[in-house]
């Protein structure tokens, strides 16, 4: 059954027979090592300062300024795909214009006036900002890791994998918005009275965060969680007047601004009403200070504490219920924790938790960004990524 799995999906996606060998899927190689500092072709992502002191509507029109072909391009591409599942539409640009325009005015401050900012900056039609700031909410495909070394010190990084599904390129053998994604990624700066107070990866345009630090304090990454009780329903409950969940990645940013320890951040995310399932990793700055909480959209479902022992010193987290075992064709949980194993405790820090990122299947066609972060003076490094050859679609 597996290997059938394997042939089915390496037709469908038009990549050789031989390409794998005889592995069933996904693809695995060995933990790779070595692969930090990584080569030219995988650029530093930019930084951007987003200063808080100016005001919502124009704190983000530097960056919108630049990136506006790339963001339009983006979008394009989003409408191009939806479209064809809008029933009785026949201009879906109009539909997403007059459909997701007035949600802008039901955003919370001050998302609702940075949504008008990016929207008067870009010339972009204000429905398609809004529709920019929502797909996020529901494609995030993920890993994530937060390990502890011997002194105590904690990291963690995550590969974030975005556009499954979303438009693939049979000629090129890539994803259409994975590769739209890749010139939009940056490294913004919060700033107050000119100092930094937080750091998160951001895809130009979009508000939310999914990847940050507050410097000495805590570290978090959100990954997606599939549930039936999903964050389309959520949306659709948003779009019909219920405001009591949250857009998960403002919650996010608000929480990497408001909180002022891992413990408040916690709190926070444990019992917030959020729109969509999904997992939020955090990391502290004391041992044994990270945990995976397993979100239903209302409720928590489940907190894994990392122990900080030899035994219990980092966490890994993709895209399944920690307590389950993954389905056979997207285990990356499994690959990224034996990499781990072979780090061991001893050696850990960003440059091989970076390699085990890089390793094949937790790298794969999806794969954006890797971030490192230490939470130790709140160090941030993104790097752009490409998976070359012999890559599994996810």
């Amino acid at each position: 059954m597996k290997a059938l799995v394997k042939y089915v999906v390496l037709l469908i996606f038009g990549l050789p027979l031989a390409t794998f060998g005889q592995d069933i899927p996904p693809y695995t190689e060995d933990c790779r090592n070595g692969t930090y500092p990584p080569p030219s072709t995988e650029q530093p992502a930019e930084s951007f300062i987003l200063n808080l002191d100016i005001s919502p509507g124009a704190r983000w029109s530097p960056l919108i300024k630049e990136k506006t072909p790339a963001i339009k391009a983006l979008i394009a591409d989003i409408i191009d795909l939806i479209s064809p599942f809008l029933k009785n539409v026949t201009k879906g640009i109009d539909f997403v214009d007059e459909l997701f325009a007035p949600l802008a005015e039901d955003f919370p401050e001050p998302y609702k006036s940075e949504i008008h900012g990016i929207a008067e900056t870009s010339g972009i039609p204000l429905g398609q900002v809004v529709l920019y700031n929502v797909f996020y909410e529901v494609f995030t495909f993920c890993t994530s890791i937060v390990a502890e070394d011997e002194a105590g010190q904690l990291y963690h990084a995550r590969n974030l994998d975005f556009g499954l599904f979303l438009g693939w390129d049979i000629q090129n053998k890539t994803w259409a918005l994975t590769e739209r994604l890749r010139p939009l990624i940056v490294n913004v700066e919060y700033q107050v009275r000119g100092q930094t107070v937080a750091k998160a990866v951001h895809f130009a345009g979009y508000l939310g965060v999914l990847t940050g630090v507050k410097p000495d304090l805590f570290t978090l990454s959100m990954n997606e969680r599939f549930n039936l009780d999903g964050g389309y329903l959520g949306i659709l409950e948003w779009v019909l007047g219920d405001h009591n969940g949250k857009w998960m990645g403002y919650e996010l940013r608000d929480t990497l601004l408001s909180a002022n320890s891992f413990d408040d951040a916690m709190k926070t995310l444990t019992t917030v009403e959020f729109l969509a399932p999904a997992y939020i990793i955090i990391g502290g700055n004391k041992t044994g200070q990270g945990a995976i909480i397993t979100r239903d959209r209302k409720s928590t479902a489940d907190v894994k504490m990392m122990k900080g022992s030899d035994s219990d010193w980092f966490l890994v987290q993709t895209n399944y219920d920690n307590w389950k075992a993954p389905p056979f064709f997207d285990d990356r949980r499994a690959p990224a924790t034996k990499c781990m194993n072979k780090v061991s405790r001893k050696d850990v820090g960003l440059p091989r938790i970076f390699d085990v990122l890089s390793t094949k299947p937790v790298m794969n066609l999806l794969t954006t960004y890797t971030a490192l972060m230490k939470v130790n003076g709140g160090h941030l490094e993104t790097y752009i990524r490409h998976c070359a050859q012999h890559c599994w679609p996810w």
